[in-house]
């Protein structure tokens, strides 16, 4: 498993943080803001980005998700509830596959860039 990405729970809280300094990361940043300047890749940029993603594609994750970014780092939170640790694990899944599978992020970038809200 990569170690970019992992989810815990705490508390009340299940919690899915991103390692936005890692190297792979770092790299297809770099990537992702060549195709669209505004996409300066800090953990703000990777909240509106997935969130952007997930509004389209899987919009359920986003029920009370509470994101809480950084320069380095994007964490969300749910409230801890079998309902809200399934999205948690849904979102850990898409966040691999899209780092993964780059390419998809890339097009979303090149084709979309302009409208997305950028940090």
């Amino acid at each position: 498993m990569a170690d970019y990405v992992s989810l815990y729970t705490y508390q009340n809280d299940v919690s899915v943080s991103f390692a936005v300094e890692d190297p792979k990361i770092m790299a297809l940043g770099e990537k992702l803001e060549a195709l669209c300047p505004d996409a300066y890749m800090n953990g703000y940029n990777w909240d509106v980005l997935f969130r952007y993603y997930l509004e389209e594609y899987d919009p359920d994750v986003l029920e009370g998700l509470d994101p809480d970014p950084e320069a380095g780092s994007c964490v969300v939170h749910w409230p801890l509830s079998p309902e809200n640790e399934a999205r948690a694990r849904r979102f850990e899944e898409i966040i691999r596959s899209l780092i993964e599978g780059e390419e998809t992020l890339c097009r979303l970038v090149e084709e979309n860039g302009g409208e997305i809200e950028w940090d």
